[in-house]
């Protein structure tokens, strides 16, 4: 097949969205299809919007391929451009705007719809992403979850129950510092916690203002002696923070999939997450992890609280979660499921 790839940015870029799209298109390639990339600069979302004026734009997209793909991140600039594009399109839904709770909310939703109302199908990262997907019109979709590979450490059941005796309770919050990622409530359930807790912050301050109301948080609280920020680390440094932690916590606001649970969970940790999209998918709440409401830090302080209480319960619940990261589909399986519905698309939609 030719496939196309449509998305904002590059394709090198290291969130997991891009990582996805990146190992998809690596699989299609080495399953012998051509991939023609088509990066887009980001758009503020208003400016986005307008794009789908520009002859130049279409010009640009008007390749020659089979189907296809498109980052749904990039739909601002694709919601009226693709009416007139001369192929079959299959978006690929990592994160619906329409699915956070904010003040726009209601815009994005109705501009969501009109972009998914010109598309063939979808590949979603979930199922909670994929019944969002169709709540707003696409009847056609693939569920292709991303692997959690990116370091599948040998760790086995005696490591996982030796780390779980160990004081105080290490809890690690791994992801961008936005206030979607719910840090803040982290912080908040740490404070009330009747426990001996050390939480470690590793991510990008992507917003600078949420960041500085956190370390503000922290400082108001006393924590500075339990809560360290360690900002963006390498690989090579993460590893070495999950393989030293208890427990991954990351109760967001929102996740569409939330790949950093699965990849805590290659390293036997159990997540708190939110109830709030896709990591309902990965943990199972009282056997993976622990699963709470958005914006609930007494329900996040009492599940720290049994953690640090019960280290059998620990041992087992990293046990399971690590044999729920090896039950996990890998990127072979994801690439097959997305390539089997561009075959699809693409023989059964006029282009």
């Amino acid at each position: 097949m030719r496939v196309g790839l449509t998305l904002y940015g590059s394709l090198e870029a290291q969130s997991g969205g891009f990582r996805y799209d990146r190992k998809l298109v690596e699989g299609l390639r080495a399953a012998g299809d051509t991939v023609e990339v088509v990066e887009l600069p980001w758009r503020a979302y208003h400016r986005g919007l307008l794009d789908n004026g520009s002859r130049a734009l279409r010009r640009r997209l008007g390749v020659d391929v089979d189907v296809m793909l498109q980052d749904e991140l990039a739909h601002p600039s694709l919601v009226y451009t693709n009416r007139a594009l001369p192929y079959p399109i299959v978006s690929v839904v990592h994160h619906l705007r329409a699915s956070e709770p904010r003040r726009l909310t209601p815009l994005y939703r109705a501009v969501e719809r009109r972009y998914l109302d010109t598309v063939d199908a979808a590949v979603c990262n979930s199922r909670p992403t994929q019944r969002v997907v169709a709540d707003l019109g696409v009847d056609r979709t693939v569920v292709a979850p991303p692997a959690g590979d990116r370091f599948d450490p040998a760790i086995d059941d005696e490591t996982i129950d030796d780390r779980a005796r160990a004081d105080p309770l290490r809890v690690v919050f791994v992801g961008n510092v936005t206030p979607r990622k719910g840090l803040d409530t982290l912080v908040d359930g740490v404070a009330a916690a009747d426990a001996e807790v050390a939480l470690t912050v590793v991510g990008t301050p992507a917003d600078r203002d949420h960041l500085e109301s956190v370390e503000a948080s922290v400082r108001e609280r006393g924590l500075s002696d339990r809560v360290s920020f360690a900002g963006r680390l390498s690989d090579d440094g993460l590893a070495a923070t999950l393989e030293a932690s208890h427990v991954l916590a990351v109760p967001s606001r929102y996740e569409g999939f939330g790949i950093v649970y699965l990849e805590g969970m290659s390293y036997g940790l159990p997540a708190v997450a939110s109830r709030a999209g896709g990591a309902t998918d990965l943990v199972t709440d009282g056997e993976t992890g622990a699963l709470v409401d958005p914006d609930d830090p007494a329900a996040v302080a009492r599940e720290l609280e049994r953690f640090a209480a019960d280290r059998d319960r620990l041992a087992a619940m990293g046990r399971a979660a690590r044999d729920r990261y090896e039950a996990h589909p890998d990127w072979d399986e994801t690439t097959a499921r997305v390539r089997q519905l561009l075959a699809d698309v693409a023989t059964e939609v006029p282009a």
